[in-house]
């Protein structure tokens, strides 16, 4: 397996930090696009976030730590495709990591639309059969197919639905839905908060606590960036209003390590590039960093507000219940093999990447067939 060197890779870091046999982490870009139904571009959204990142910091300061030093980040080349497409795009998405899994790293895949998640949680759901998935969305994308495919970006929930029980399909930041997939939810039972209920107050003040208490010990991320308010986040093909911003999608983060409950993967998709808007492509690149951080914390920070807003939640105690087994306290991950060796750095500043990223993003008008959709 090939991986990319420091001008290509995530984070911009040396050959001795990103060496596949030392880093405790792996990059699988996947930049797969063939049933957008909207705005087209995530194709590029791969290239795109390893460009940003080279403006990312290496240090995290809530954590207190230069994690690509401490752990090493390894990132493959991408995946070539060719004319293959639905089943063995996945095919290939799945296998590829699994292997990574099987050699001890954590995987981090990225997107590409979101029909590729469904090999990564397929893939984790392999080697973790207790887990559950966290689902950051604008969408449910729970349609059973969509113009034809049932491998549609607007239906990878659904099929994600027919290995895991729907039942421990967590979702978050829903506004945009159709009957069946309303339906859907209530009927199979999927954990779904959607944007309207936690803006109206329906899961009180602290409603990341309400999300984390749904969730197992084990957790996959699968991240859909039009989770975001369009007003950070415009560079997606299916863009919503009402969406969420980052400090409180953090704040959900934390919720759940501090829980005790454990991250074991995740992947970031439907980044659709836009030439000389170089926000959106530095938000996803930081999202991904600070996921790694939280998935690999040990000693946690103190959390002050979180725990003044628990205290004027409904429930008692300062974080959420911890699910069935699991250990609260000093967080140990073990689990996650490999470790690179720890080095010093300083981080040159840098702005915008030169030229911005590559050309791409929304485009006026929506593809007949099946009603308008967004996914």
């Amino acid at each position: 397996m090939k991986t990319l060197g420091p001008k290509k890779n995530f984070l911009a870091i040396g050959r001795e930090h990103s060496r596949l046999e030392d880093a405790a982490i792996a990059i699988v870009s996947a930049p797969y696009e063939h049933t957008v139904s909207y705005g087209g571009g995530t194709a590029k959204g791969p290239a795109g976030i390893l460009a940003a990142s080279a403006f990312v910091e290496f240090y995290d300061d809530e954590f207190d730590r230069e994690l690509c030093f401490e752990k090493g980040i390894a990132t493959l080349e991408p995946i070539d495709f060719g004319k293959r497409t639905d089943g063995k795009a996945l095919a290939m998405i799945q296998e590829a990591v699994g292997r990574l899994i099987d050699m001890g790293k954590f995987v981090v895949t990225l997107g590409g639309e979101h029909t590729i998640a469904t090999a990564p949680i397929l893939a984790h759901l392999a080697r973790y059969p207790a887990m559950s998935v966290l689902h950051f969305d604008a969408h449910s994308d729970l349609r059973d197919s969509y113009e034809g495919s049932k491998y549609s970006h607007a239906s990878f929930a659904a099929r994600v639905a027919e290995t895991l029980d729907p039942a421990r399909i967590t979702q978050v930041g829903i506004r945009a839905q159709c009957r069946e997939e309303a339906e859907f939810i209530r009927d199979r039972g999927v954990k779904t908060f959607y944007a309207n209920a936690i803006r109206r107050g329906v899961h009180g003040d602290y409603w990341q606590r309400s999300v984390v208490d749904t969730l197992g010990e084990e957790v996959y991320i699968t991240f859909d960036v039009d989770y975001f308010d369009p007003a950070i986040m415009p560079s997606t093909g299916t863009p919503e209003p009402d969406g969420f911003l980052y400090s409180e999608t953090l704040d959900l983060i934390r919720t759940l390590i501090r829980s005790g409950r454990r991250i074991i993967g995740f992947d970031v998709v439907e980044l659709a590039p836009v030439a000389g808007v170089t926000h959106p492509d530095l938000l996803a690149a930081r999202l991904i960093y600070k996921l790694l951080n939280c998935a690999f914390a040990e000693m946690l920070p103190s959390y002050p507000r979180l725990n003044a807003m628990a205290q004027r939640s409904d429930v008692s105690g300062s974080v959420p219940a911890p699910p069935a087994g699991a250990k609260p306290g000093r967080r140990t991950l073990a689990t996650h093999a490999g470790k690179a060796k720890s080095g010093a750095s300083n981080r040159k500043k840098g702005g915008p990447v030169k030229g911005g990223p590559v050309k791409g993003g929304p485009v006026k008008g929506a593809k007949d067939g099946g009603g308008k959709r967004g996914a």
